[in-house]
């Protein structure tokens, strides 16, 4: 297996952690952040864009988003937009501007929450792993067409585990502070 072909396996194992650090930024801590909205899709002049190409979006304080429409005509379709959204805040529009109001986590939510992180960890390692797979399976191919010998094949095979558990290993810290940063009260 060659070089170019390790650094693929590496890079693809990096965005299942980084797709995976994604889908957590989505995740409601009960402390604000402007990633909770800004994917939010809004109907406005006559087509789906995206909240941050409509507004400016901003935290104030640790548990308020404020979101200022450039143009003031849209302000209705962006609070219809959050009202349909699965976010579960309720936005209160302020003449120029809509500020939601991030309420403070009940320790049952907390725990749900956790159980979503983990079961995205898993799935994030499963793609990993499946990655491995794919690699090993790659490198027992090459060794039957006789392109690498047995001993560069285990020398391979120790390579790439060395790769999946670095990987897995992050998974599982990035996973660890999603999960503290959800338990802080």
């Amino acid at each position: 297996m060659s070089g170019s072909a390790r650094q693929e396996i590496d890079a693809r194992m990096e965005r299942a952690v980084e797709a995976m650090d994604h889908d957590f930024n989505a995740v409601r801590t009960g402390r604000a952040s402007t990633s909770l909205v800004e994917h939010i899709h809004v109907e406005a002049y006559g087509a789906i864009t995206p909240l941050n190409q409509l507004a400016g979006i901003s935290v104030p304080e640790a548990h308020q988003i404020v979101i200022q429409p450039w143009d003031r005509s849209v302000l209705q379709a962006i609070e219809k937009a959050i009202m349909k959204s699965e976010i579960g805040l309720v936005p209160n529009v302020d003449g120029m501007v809509i500020r939601l109001n991030i309420p403070p986590l009940t320790g049952e939510r907390r725990k749900e929450l956790v159980k979503v992180i983990h079961k995205r960890m898993e799935e994030a390692k499963v793609e990993i792993r499946n990655h491995r797979r794919d690699a090993t399976d790659e490198l027992r191919k090459a060794e039957r067409d006789g392109e690498i010998g047995s001993d560069e094949a285990r020398r391979e095979q120790e390579r790439i585990e060395k790769v999946t558990h670095r990987w897995t290993d992050e998974v599982d810290r990035v996973g660890k502070a999603k999960e503290q940063e959800i338990l802080e009260v």
